[in-house]
């Protein structure tokens, strides 16, 4: 199996349409939450998680039933041919819900459809990748990811402010034409490791990982769940913070993130490549560090000083002295993001990279449950947007303790013959 930088760049495409609805997704529905059905913050919180409660039950088995699945297709393709062209369906609907039953029905769609082909499209990646340039293959597809994210944010942004529904039309689109491009470019490996052993299951899988004498892979899981509660529970506040606390425009918030956004794809080869030089672990718990110090700023710098335009740039947008932190977390963001998934799925062999892959989006979701829900109860409590600022640092302190202990999931060396 050789390394192919077009192919993973095509591969790209379905991470790209998995980036452009959820970045519209947690831009825009806590708006229409707030403002539009006048929901309290615990509730909106809980709103945010519904999908990462459904992907929790969905995405972990499907995993593991995409590495037993056989078909002239693939082992992945259905799942994502499936799942694709319902979420686009379904998110496209979303704005035109003019009451909440209604809304919940799409976005149930949605999310149900969303869960179904993650983990497939995501295991496309090792399954066509050599484990010395998964890192790297992982830098790529999370730059067209972050492409995805760009134009959710920042087009978004822009699209919300002539009608909030042209951006979820913009998202429905693309992800259907993402789609067709995976399925008519990639093609997926004819041969697969075959055994004679009975493949693990879930819950197996989970059993050797608690069982596991250096507890390495349990510790880099339990740290991505650490790393993304705190990431996710500012994330799907963070429209309403620079609404609410900042009192910016609404679209203003999404713009920022699309600032976000843009140095997590610039960083996102680079990423790639300086944890392939530098070691995974450390190239994480860097990135770690930024981001504990852009959060614990945005706590700690009064909101006229954070609203301060520093310059105007196209496409971007005015620049305040928030965007600049927003920037300088999204380069940490990519050291963290691109170098964690090639760690999970290099503790593992081959036959079990989509249950390993499972595992990875089981702990990431758990984290994507509770950390709107945390955010949501401490705004409720506090009355105030920006302590969600101060959670996220401890539980990033967390993570990088996790971290340190970390022995395995280094990149593979080349196999020769």
């Amino acid at each position: 199996m050789k390394f192919n930088y077009g192919k993973i760049f095509l591969l790209g495409f379905g991470f790209f349409g998995v980036s452009v609805i959820w970045g519209i997704y947690n831009a825009f529905v806590p708006l229409f939450l707030a403002n539009k059905f006048e929901l309290a913050p615990a509730f909106i919180g809980f709103f945010m998680t519904l999908d990462n409660i459904a992907a929790f039950f969905i995405q972990p088995p499907v995993g593991a039933w995409s590495d037993r699945l056989r078909t002239p297709i693939g082992r992945r393709m259905p799942f994502i041919l499936i799942g694709a062209p319902i979420g686009a369906l379904a998110f496209g609907l979303i704005p035109l819900a003019s009451v909440l039953p209604l809304f919940v029905a799409c976005t149930t769609t949605l999310l149900l459809s969303m869960a179904f082909w993650r983990t497939p499209v995501v295991a496309l990646m090792p399954d066509i990748t050599p484990s010395q340039f998964r890192s790297q293959a992982n830098g790529i597809i999370n730059f067209m990811g972050g492409v995805g994210s760009i134009i959710s944010f920042l087009g978004g942004a822009r699209l919300y402010e002539k009608n909030p529904a042209f951006p979820f039309w913009l998202g429905s689109v693309l992800v259907i034409l993402a789609v067709l491009l995976l399925f008519i470019l990639i093609r997926e490996p004819k041969v697969y490791e075959e055994t004679k052993e009975e493949k693990p299951s879930m819950r197996e899988s989970l059993k050797g990982v608690l069982q596991d004498s250096d507890k390495s892979a349990l510790r880099i899981l339990l740290a991505i769940f650490f790393w993304f509660v705190a990431y996710n529970g500012i994330e799907a506040f963070f429209t309403l913070y620079a609404n609410k606390h900042l009192g910016m425009p609404e679209a203003d918030g999404a713009r920022l993130l699309g600032q976000l956004s843009l140095l997590f794809v610039i960083f996102a080869l680079p990423a790639g490549y300086i944890g392939s030089r530098a070691g995974r672990r450390n190239t994480i718990m860097a990135g770690i560090t930024i981001l504990t110090l852009c959060m614990l700023s945005m706590f700690l710098i009064k909101p006229e000083t954070l609203t301060i335009q520093l310059t105007k740039l196209p496409i971007l947008g005015a620049v305040p002295v928030l965007g600049v932190i927003l920037m300088v977390a999204g380069a940490g963001w990519a050291l963290i993001n691109i170098n964690s998934l090639p760690m999970v799925v290099d503790m593992t062999d081959a036959i079990r990279l989509g249950t390993f892959t499972g595992l990875y989006y089981m702990f990431s979701t758990l984290a994507a449950i509770a950390g709107p829900n945390i955010n949501g109860l401490i705004v409720q409590f506090s009355g105030s947007y920006s302590s969600i600022m101060i959670t996220g640092p401890f539980f990033m302190a967390v993570a990088i303790f996790l971290m340190a202990g970390v022995l395995r999931g280094e990149a593979k060396p080349t196999t020769q013959g």
